[in-house]
């Protein structure tokens, strides 16, 4: 299983956090909008996987979407934007969904989805949830099955300028969780997705490892920080309320 990307909820708006981050040295782009949800996003792409920054546009359409990745969105930002959850990659997303509810998990079903790019391109996929109460626990990962292959939609993405050479150099090596209960949660992960353990502490994924930490302050479970490899610089950059660390 590969992490496909990270979901950071931001109060602002996609232009000016793609602007943000070109002014950091890093190629981010506006991504599009998903009109059934209300809601519009900004990207930065990695070698393998990316960050998606997820805004509100229009409230009124959230409110009533009815999605578990909207509701999450909502719920979130009521205290502030940050780090909301993660999404995973698969190329068999019915018979996932089909082997959880065999588990007796119970799922969103096999989502259907779809953005308009800012080039008038819609791109589509299924998205597939474990059906859950949105809260300040942290969030489950949700998987999502991309309608083309990861080698045609890179090539796509590089002719629309979306991704550009600087991008393929760069790696989510790690994901730091801060939780009230590191064993619970990676437990409750290897049942739900026989994923690897490492140390303890970590899960693996094919392309990155998801460290789990005891919450310290406050109370929310979320992803606190990832860590980006690959690019020249060698700082942490604090951006609404999350924190991205380049090493």
């Amino acid at each position: 299983m590969y992490l496909d990307h990270i979901v950071h909820h931001i109060t602002k708006k996609p232009l000016e956090t793609a602007e943000d981050w070109k002014a950091k040295g890093l190629h981010a782009v506006v991504g599009g909008r998903h009109t059934h949800w209300g809601t519009y996003n900004a990207l930065l792409y990695t070698k393998i996987s990316y960050i998606e920054w997820l805004a509100l546009e229009h409230e009124e359409v959230a409110n009533h979407a009815n999605h578990p990745l909207v509701d999450l969105l909502l719920h979130d930002l009521k205290t502030g934007p940050g780090f909301g959850t993660i999404c995973i990659r698969t190329t068999t997303i019915d018979e996932l969904c089909k082997q959880l509810e065999e588990k007796g998990i119970e799922t969103s079903g096999v989502l259907h989805a779809e953005r308009k790019t800012t080039s008038g391109l819609v791109r589509k996929w299924k998205m597939l949830f474990v059906k859950e109460e949105v809260s300040d626990a942290l969030p489950t990962p949700f998987f999502i099955e991309w309608q083309e292959s990861d080698e045609e939609r890179y090539r796509l993405l590089r002719e629309d300028g979306t991704i550009e050479a600087s991008n393929l150099e760069l790696t989510i090596s790690s994901c730091e969780f801060h939780v009230h209960n590191p064993r619970e949660v990676m437990d409750k992960w290897q049942g739900y997705f026989g994923m690897k353990e490492h140390d303890g502490r970590t899960l693996l994924l094919s392309n990155t490892q998801l460290v789990f930490k005891q919450l310290e302050t406050g109370t929310k479970e979320r992803l606190a920080s990832i860590y980006i490899s690959g690019s020249d610089k060698e700082e942490d950059i604090i951006y609404e309320q999350a924190v991205y660390r380049f090493r």
